[in-house]
């Protein structure tokens, strides 16, 4: 009988240290002993990313990216050498590899690479000779050999490409969690764990500040409908299964509750009022592969306007640059920039059919003297951008007006 394939994902926090990497290795050994050929994803141990990238920051304000991808690898390398060893401690055959090694080939944007292909040959001859495959996870390489890096939560990435792939049964996320909450446990105690919820509510929850898996990865779980357990790797308990459909998709309006403090607003104001205005702006900045996100113009006076929008904070001193070089040509006035800012949102496939969410969001938030700065809508989600100190009251107001403590 063939052996089904299994891929799991071992976040920074569950192999932070030597005990915590026996635990993870004693749960691995645990599938091989079900028959079941397994490839384990890890990340690096606990903080070392950010020790990392604290250590290239305090030598320069903006490394190189290149660098900074040779550097901040190496923290995936040591974990996947380390938990090979821990198994083979326990009486089984490891093997560890980079993720050049198993053939990860992504294009050239350093620090946020996209995975191109992947070459399971070498996995598939280590399945054969019975071992149990280590991935250093986040990182792969260009066609010219030059080492990149996937993003923050590039890990959740490899191990999703993997099961991919490989063919696998399911993709196993562990973390410090059991699974997807209603919103942080952390801000609303009585956040209540989701059985199951959809590739797209999941998409929507890390697109927009969830902490618990990368969206890049659902984007390709998706698209691949590879199922996907987020579960708890300190405890034996089911967690939340990530699929195609949910059988109460009708019955729910809001799914959850997501908060991203990791946002900064930047304002151009007096820009002219000129068509091909706004296209020269974000061109400029599309340039340096800044993602932008909410995107506010007020109403002209006098054939001048302001322009706010929002970036990720990493992308920030970047961003800054490229907008005050765009605003010098252009002949806007001055640059705002806020980084004490939040972005609150309620995610659900059910809003579709359900009318007054957005009104009763922002009489809740108005009720609780919490001002709204900047507003975003899809369809299954609405977002506003608030002041950052208010974020945690936003959350806990809104988590209690629509009732998501309830099964």
């Amino acid at each position: 009988m063939e052996k089904e394939i299994i891929v799991q994902k071992f976040g920074g926090s569950s192999v932070a240290n030597i005990d915590r990497i026996k635990n993870v290795a004693q749960r691995v050994v645990a599938y091989k002993n079900k028959h079941t050929d397994i490839a384990v994803v890890v990340s690096a141990l606990g903080d070392t990313t950010d020790e990392l990238e604290a250590l290239a920051l305090g030598l320069s304000k903006t490394p190189p990216e290149r660098e900074m991808d040779m550097l901040l690898s190496t923290g995936e390398q040591i974990s996947c050498a380390l938990l090979a060893i821990a198994i083979k401690e326990l009486g089984y055959d490891a093997i560890s590899f980079t993720g050049s090694q198993v053939g990860i080939k992504t294009d050239k944007t350093h620090t946020k690479a996209r995975i191109m292909t992947i070459d399971g040959k070498r996995i598939n001859r280590a399945f054969k000779e019975n071992k149990i495959v280590i991935v250093a996870g986040y990182q792969g390489v260009t066609a010219n050999d030059e080492i990149t890096t996937l993003g923050r939560g590039g890990s959740d990435l490899t191990a999703v490409a993997l099961a991919q792939a490989l063919k696998a049964k399911v993709c196993e996320i562990y973390t410090d969690v059991d699974g997807i909450y209603t919103t942080d446990p952390r801000i609303v105690k009585e956040a209540r764990k989701i059985k199951t919820i959809t590739f797209e509510e999941m998409l929507e929850m890390a697109s927009l500040g969830a902490q618990v898996m990368q969206a890049r990865s659902i984007e390709v779980a998706k698209r691949f409908n590879i199922p996907l357990h987020v579960r708890s790797s300190f405890s034996k308990e089911e967690g939340t299964m990530i699929t195609k459909e949910n059988e109460k998709l009708e019955e729910i309006a809001v799914r959850g509750i997501t908060c991203n403090k990791n946002e900064a607003k930047i304002t151009i104001c007096s820009v002219p009022d000129k068509p091909g205005i706004a296209a020269k702006i974000f061109e400029e900045i599309s340039k340096q592969g800044i993602n932008v996100d909410t995107i506010v113009q007020n109403v002209p006076h006098d054939k001048l306007s302001d322009i706010s929008f929002t970036v990720p904070k990493g992308d920030f001193n970047k961003a800054i640059k490229a907008t005050t070089a765009i605003g010098n040509r252009i002949k806007a006035g001055e640059i705002l920039e806020d980084r004490n800012i939040a972005r609150v949102s309620l995610v659900g496939s059910g809003m579709r059919s359900h009318s007054g969410i957005a009104a009763k969001m922002f009489s809740t938030l108005a009720d609780n003297h919490i001002n709204i700065e900047m507003i975003s809508t899809s369809e299954i989600s609405v977002s506003c951008i608030i002041a950052q100190d208010s974020a945690d009251k936003a959350v806990r107001s809104l988590h209690k007006a629509f009732k998501l403590e309830q099964p």
